[in-house]
């Protein structure tokens, strides 16, 4: 019996580690053909590798950095020469940079925007059409909680592209929702991945109670789940939706306050 992605094509950003790795590895539970995209060609072909003896899925590595520019033309440029039709993109890419906003440079910044935002939109604007074509697509946006409450000192744009990424995936889905095209935003909160690694905030958020803490494999398949189920927002975990429920019934004062107190235990203003 076919699985429910057979002969269909997923490509995950993002995907050497973390979320990304487990969407790629609930794509190839389901039977998609995978591309693999990120910076670190190495760990990029070893989850490859792993997809194709666990599930015996074809999963084609490209490495692209989409911190350039010129990295999404370039990618759908070699899906393109490949014969490759996307029918499944997870936009997961991403990282934060930690401090203040005035500390990193502003190549930093532009470098940042690049990959939270600017590539996700061009990566879906050029590969919408052929979804549009086929009548069928899914777009996951790997959002956060970060985008429903208010925002705290330090990580200055983090917040705001979560907040831009759930916007545009309600709008893409009110958008194409019709033709069979489904965009979900997935938030999730704290989530065990690499991520507090590379930004330093290993130490501090290691602090914090086991159950605000989720795994990327719980998030890809409640991501996966939500989008084929047609939702535009969802958020990961009860405590994650009643901490988002909150946001909107307390006073925005009172929130600000709560939120700033507690982003200062676990994110690097210095």
């Amino acid at each position: 019996m076919d699985r429910e992605g057979s002969g269909r094509t997923a490509l995950v950003t993002g995907a050497s580690a973390g979320i990304g790795a487990a969407f790629a590895r609930v794509l190839a539970g389901r039977g998609y053909r995978l591309v693999l995209t990120a910076r670190r060609a190495d760990r990029l072909e070893a989850v490859a590798e792993e997809l194709r003896r666990g599930h015996g899925v074809d999963a084609i590595t490209i490495a692209e950095d989409l911190s350039d520019p010129a990295a999404p033309a370039r990618l759908v440029g070699e899906l393109q020469r490949r014969g490759l039709h996307i029918d499944v993109l997870v936009n997961n890419a991403g990282y934060g940079v930690p401090g203040r906003f005035e500390q990193p440079s502003w190549q930093t910044h532009a470098a940042f925007l690049q990959v939270m935002v600017t590539a996700v939109c061009e990566l879906t604007y050029r590969l919408l059409p052929g979804m549009i074509e086929r009548r069928w697509g899914r777009i996951i946006n790997l959002a956060s909680l970060a985008g429903h409450v208010p925002a705290p000192a330090g990580h200055t744009l983090y917040a705001a592209t979560k907040s831009f990424l759930i916007r545009f995936s309600e709008a893409l889905s009110a958008e194409r929702s019709h033709d069979g095209i489904f965009t979900t935003a997935v938030c999730p909160g704290f989530t065990y991945s690499e991520f507090h690694d590379v930004t330093g905030t290993r130490a501090r958020v290691s602090q914090l109670p086991a159950f605000m803490w989720m795994d990327a494999a719980t998030v890809a398949e409640q991501g996966y789940a939500a989008v084929m189920r047609g939702e535009p927002v969802y958020i990961n975990g009860r405590v994650n939706r009643a901490i988002a429920l909150a946001a909107r019934l307390l006073p925005a004062g009172l929130m600000r306050r709560l939120v700033g107190r507690s982003g200062r235990r676990y994110r690097s203003v210095e």
